[in-house]
């Protein structure tokens, strides 16, 4: 054998030796993500609940979520696990849009790039909230800043009503392909049992079409906010589900909503450990 053809078979060797590093990398960096929003998502629920039953002071979003695990024992080091956890879903979402093949469609890595910015936005705001203990804005007067900033803008109104039928949109899909059960084609669920099965497609199915419905409630009142030329019509997400109590079914709609997004933060765990990645 040629001393040529020794070193391209070790150079082959090595390229899959860190081929196969990267994957594992990323895999791990993409459970890792998926535990720390499936962590948010149970917490949001939870505090939502207590907002239903009438004994809830926190705010029902990732910013009461956070406190919420501050005020636990180990908090700080809690706290800084997330900032991890985020921070490897947007490497591992980054990673899918640059590194998809050509067969992939471009809208897919569109999608993916958009996620990767929006984790790496909540990455950052936890490792701001972590390392200042517990500062900032609520969600629900974070939005209505932005909304008042973008209807300063020329054709803000637009851009306003454009955003908002945006989110109702993705509320829309996100409902309905929750409850098609397409995340289903990117779990492993040959290694399920039957039982299991059964229980990741219920948490998948009322989980999604929970959390659909708070994106396109939200988008709505966004939308509302451009109509109006009022900023103040804009929610986050905890004023969006207390909006919930305010129908004629009175706090249950907000009860179901918010125990579907406990369901959609345990469905998330299921994630981090079946999902294909």
């Amino acid at each position: 054998m040629t001393t040529s053809r020794v070193q391209g078979r070790r150079r082959t060797a090595g390229l899959r030796t860190r081929n196969s590093a990267e994957k594992q990398t990323l895999t791990a960096a993409g459970r890792a993500g998926f535990a720390a929003r499936g962590v948010v998502y149970v917490l949001i629920g939870v505090l939502a609940v207590r907002i239903a039953r009438g004994s809830g002071g926190e705010s029902a979003d990732r910013q009461g979520a956070l406190a919420q695990v501050a005020a636990q024992p180990f908090g700080k080091s809690m706290l800084w696990a997330l900032v991890v956890g985020f921070g490897s879903m947007a490497l591992w979402r980054g990673a899918r849009a640059l590194g998809r093949g050509p067969r992939h469609k471009a809208a897919s890595r569109v999608l993916d790039g958009g996620r990767a910015v929006f984790y790496a936005a909540v990455c950052w705001a936890t490792a701001a909230y972590a390392a200042g203990g517990g500062q900032g804005s609520s969600g629900n007067a974070q939005s209505q800043d932005w909304t008042a900033s973008a209807l300063k803008l020329p054709y803000g109104r637009v851009l306003v009503g454009a955003a908002g039928c945006l989110l109702i949109g993705i509320g829309a899909v996100l409902a309905v392909r929750a409850a098609m059960r397409r995340f289903l084609r990117q779990l492993d669920t040959g290694t399920m049992s039957h039982r299991t099965k059964q229980v990741v497609t219920a948490l998948g199915v009322g989980g999604g079409v929970a959390r659909g419905v708070v994106f396109a409630a939200a988008g709505i009142f966004i939308l509302v906010a451009a109509v109006r030329f009022d900023p103040d019509e804009a929610k986050g997400v905890d004023a969006t589900l207390r909006s919930f109590t305010q129908t004629p079914v009175g706090p249950w709609l907000l009860v179901g909503v918010a125990i579907g997004l406990v369901l959609f933060g345990v469905f998330s765990f299921a994630s981090a450990r079946w999902r294909r990645l």
